[in-house]
């Protein structure tokens, strides 16, 4: 890293967790993944800073509340695919009518995403 200052660091960390945001939302992995190795990098470096100073105080704040933001985003995100792969992993027919017109259980595994046709 170069001989930057704190309150420059703690800028550019804000901007960062922008930017990872944005890439999030465009699906631009790649860049998501670099903005997330610099912003480590940084939170290492910023972590043996022990005091910041006054003036820098509102910005930390701005920084907590974008990254929880993002956090929260991450989250609800992930909840979302989940619930859409129990979806998708449901048993589509619970059961099949017999000659007898009573029910047996279907052979289907349920399995709508299981790769075969």
């Amino acid at each position: 890293m170069t001989t930057e200052t704190t309150h420059d660091k703690l800028v550019r960390l804000r901007n960062l967790i922008l930017e990872e945001r944005d890439y999030a939302k465009t699906l631009e992995m790649n860049k998501l993944f670099e903005a997330t190795r610099e912003k480590e990098d940084l939170i290492n470096y910023l972590a043996y800073v022990e005091e910041i100073a006054p003036e820098d105080i509102p910005l930390a704040g701005q920084i907590r509340r974008e990254n929880r933001r993002n956090a929260y985003l991450f989250r609800a995100t992930l909840g979302w695919i989940r619930e859409t792969m129990e979806f998708f992993g449901k048993r589509t027919v619970t059961s099949t009518y017999a000659e007898d017109a009573g029910t047996i259980p279907s052979q289907i595994n349920g399995r709508l995403l299981s790769g075969k046709v």
